[in-house]
């Protein structure tokens, strides 16, 4: 079989479905630059509709309320994703929740002129859950509709829009655009556009092939739609492959989320999508970018802000490299590229604190140190544990690994944001120690239990979980690297 075409219609589907990750990005940055703003405007409508001042600890407690709340909501949302795509499907349901996008954009935008602190909170709140149910239809739908050997590369666009979305509230945030007195509302309330945006462009957007062949069991639709996506008429194997994996799904029950845990056939896989998602966020990544800011002050940098932005662009650039190398490279060896880089990163801003007052040229070797960390961490830690959930189970389980994958990210992320400020005056210049012991944790782990996902169909990958042999099929010249290349990765071979 020839290498598949890359359609005019699959990129289309894939970078409209990506606009879901753009608005995550975008709502986690927004929030930072206008801090101060923000929290005057928390002070002034306090005060005059009590009628006395409000304490410094309200304050505290009101903007930590509004910044923690978003991935409360984004808890809430990627939980409830299976709740979604197995009834209204993976194109619909990203359709549908942009309504939780315009109710809170409208509430945030407009809570100023409203006068009305709780408006920004619940809007904040809505936008966290639709977020966090985009963090599991996103990387689910582009996963189904591409090509095995494009689904690491295009996997990489769900990551590529998360980054693009935190660069440009970064952007947006700067006094000279809408980070100002008046216009913060804006800043905030913007998130509507993209949502329309995407609304308008999903409808012309092809539902998953596998959903309505699978789920729906309307396989001339399927055949159609892949047909279309393929730039071919011959789609017989991907047919044939969704057909075996859909009488597999007629043999089992409906796989629960307690059954992900309970199920020798699923734990192992569980378990490594959620320490994958824990190696994202307890790699120390938001830490970073939550108080960059602050870590190049300290670093003696006059211009923070524009180094924070610097960090941003990295973060795009590297985004963008990786996409070219997972399909050559693989996930797992990324992924290990990623984290061990990341530990000599964390290392070195480490000692460079700890040395700023001592040596003064040493800040600079920071700012590389932080711009080597974000580089790593988007060659593997950052997009990969997105797509390889979705690649390490079959139709079946899979809505229910992505709630709980999606929750184990959101859990750590809230837990990252809260505890960091705590941990950095307790540790001081040593706090990326800690980040460091973990990086090292996820570095063994991966190396010994992360199979290799690069080139092999979703059913292949299910076998090897549940420990039967792969499926001997014929394949190219072209094809057959990635399984020669995957075979000869021993350590991972033990999770089979």
């Amino acid at each position: 079989m020839d290498r598949p075409k890359l359609t005019g219609s699959l990129i289309y589907a894939v970078s409209i479905a990506a606009i879901g990750s753009l608005q995550f990005g975008y709502n986690t940055g927004v929030i930072n630059a206008p801090e101060k703003i923000i929290q005057e405007f928390f002070n002034q409508t306090l005060s005059v509709r009590r009628g006395i001042p409000t304490s410094d600890e309200l304050l505290t407690s009101l903007w930590s309320l509004s910044v923690a709340i978003f991935s409360v909501g984004g808890m809430i949302g990627s939980f409830s994703v299976g709740l979604f795509v197995n009834r209204f499907g993976r194109r619909n349901s990203m359709l549908g929740v942009n309504i939780l996008a315009l109710v809170g954009g409208i509430l945030m935008g407009f809570s100023k002129l409203a006068g009305a602190v709780e408006m920004l909170i619940i809007g904040r709140f809505i936008i966290g859950i639709f977020c966090g149910l985009c963090t599991g239809f996103v990387p689910m739908y582009i996963s189904e509709v591409s090509p095995t050997a494009f689904r690491g590369a295009f996997g990489t666009l769900n990551q590529l829009g998360i980054v693009v979305g935190i660069l440009v509230a970064q952007i947006f945030g700067l006094n000279q655009i809408m980070g100002t007195k008046t216009l913060w509302p804006l800043l905030l309330g913007f998130t509507i556009i993209p949502a329309i945006l995407q609304c308008v462009a999903l409808l012309f957007c092809p539902e998953s092939p596998r959903f309505l062949l699978i789920n729906k069991m309307e396989d001339d639709k399927a055949e159609a739609v892949l047909q279309k996506l393929r730039g071919t008429l011959d789609v017989s194997q991907d047919i044939q492959e969704m057909k075996d994996e859909s009488a597999k799904m007629s043999q089992e029950k409906k796989v629960t989320v307690p059954e992900l845990f309970r199920s020798p056939s699923y734990r192992q896989a569980i378990i490594v999508a959620i320490v994958l998602q824990l190696s994202q966020q307890l790699s120390g990544i938001n830490a970073v970018f939550y108080y960059s800011t602050g870590i190049f002050e300290k670093a003696g940098i006059t211009q923070p802000v524009y180094a924070t932005i610097g960090a941003g662009i990295v973060n795009t650039v590297f985004t963008v490299v990786s996409l070219f190398l997972v399909e050559r490279a693989g996930r797992r060896t990324l992924h290990l590229v990623g984290l061990g880089g990341m530990a000599v990163c964390a290392a070195i801003m480490t000692i460079a604190l700890a040395l700023k007052d001592i040596v003064t040229w040493i800040g600079y070797i920071s700012i590389v140190a932080i711009f080597g960390f974000v580089a790593l961490f988007e060659i593997g830690p950052g997009p990969i544990p997105w797509f390889i959930v979705a690649e390490l189970f079959s139709q079946g389980p899979r809505p229910a690994a992505m709630a709980v994958a999606g929750c184990s990210n959101w859990t750590s992320n809230f837990l990252v944001g809260m505890l960091f400020p705590y941990a950095e005056k307790l540790c001081g210049p040593y706090v990326f120690l800690i980040f460091l012991v973990f990086l090292v944790i996820f570095f063994v782990f991966t190396f010994f239990k992360v199979p290799e996902t690069k080139g092999r169909t979703f059913e292949d990958i299910s076998r090897g979980f549940e420990g039967r042999p792969e499926e001997v099929r014929p394949t190219s010249p072209v094809e057959k690297s990635p399984m020669v290349e995957l075979n000869s990765i021993q350590p991972a071979k033990e999770v089979f």
